[in-house]
């Protein structure tokens, strides 16, 4: 990875993915899938429409069950102990859902409280400034941010809850350059701390820059996977379009 330096406390495993396998009728959505992603580790999915991805994401965060394999979070299995894996966990989706009618101080208050976490007025302003949302910003309704602002609140909310891993769905769609690039660096503080990252993307540029491992799908399964530092960014791009032709999509 180019721009994290080396990597730390990566022998700990937060997210554990063992022989999945996932169904909708007679279509195998994943199959057989194996990913890990430990504490301090950005792990980047790349892959057509329809290869898998976000259904993985799906079973990992327990809105779906496996109809094959095992996922734990934090040691808890996602379908026999849901309620303790969920806890463990912060979803980001490529539109956070978040109260338009209030202001972020007041959507990060309620949701951590959902969350079962009672935070002063003074640590839910430092989380907020921590994630650099924009002072003036901070008490502001919702429905007046850019989409860029209501990640960086998603985001707070994983501080807030205290989550050991962040789930992320096409996290920079729709950013412009300077928000994608605040938003990388973010979640690399994220890693740097301790917080195991898994994350969707069709954003070749930023899996290369982020990601201490991409694997890349087709037709439900990891066609390859590898350290982002042992590949540049026109060799991933060559080796993501090739998957894609294969898989008929391109």
């Amino acid at each position: 990875m180019n721009s994290l330096g080396t990597m730390k406390n990566l022998d700990r495993p937060v997210i554990s993915v063992t022989r999945v396998s996932k169904r909708f009728g007679a279509v195998t959505a994943v199959d057989q899938i194996d990913l890990t992603v430990n504490a301090g580790e950005i792990h980047a999915l790349l892959g057509p429409n329809g290869a898998g991805k976000s259904t993985t994401l799906n079973c990992v965060l327990g809105f779906l069950h496996p109809d094959a394999g095992r996922i734990e979070v934090a040691g808890f299995d996602t379908v026999t102990h849901k309620p303790d894996a969920r806890a463990q966990l912060a979803y980001i989706p490529e539109q956070v859902a978040l109260y338009p009618q209030l202001t972020g101080y007041e959507n990060l208050d309620y949701l951590s409280r959902l969350a079962g976490h009672v935070r002063s007025a003074g640590e839910l302003t430092g989380i907020l400034e921590r994630v650099q949302l924009q002072p003036g910003a901070i008490h502001r309704r919702v429905n007046t941010y850019s989409k860029g602002m209501r990640q960086k609140v998603g985001i707070a909310v994983a501080l807030a809850k205290n989550a050991k891993a962040l789930i992320l769905d096409e996290p920079t769609s729709g950013l412009d350059p300077s928000a994608s690039y605040e938003f990388s660096q973010l979640i690399k503080e994220l890693a740097a701390q301790g917080s195991a990252i898994l994350m969707a993307t069709h954003d070749l540029f930023r899996a290369q820059e982020d990601a201490h491992r991409i694997s890349i799908y087709n037709s439900g399964k990891i066609v390859r996977s590898i350290g982002s530092e042992l590949i540049n960014e026109i060799d991933l791009e060559q080796t993501y379009l090739q998957q894609c032709r294969e898989a008929e999509v391109c």
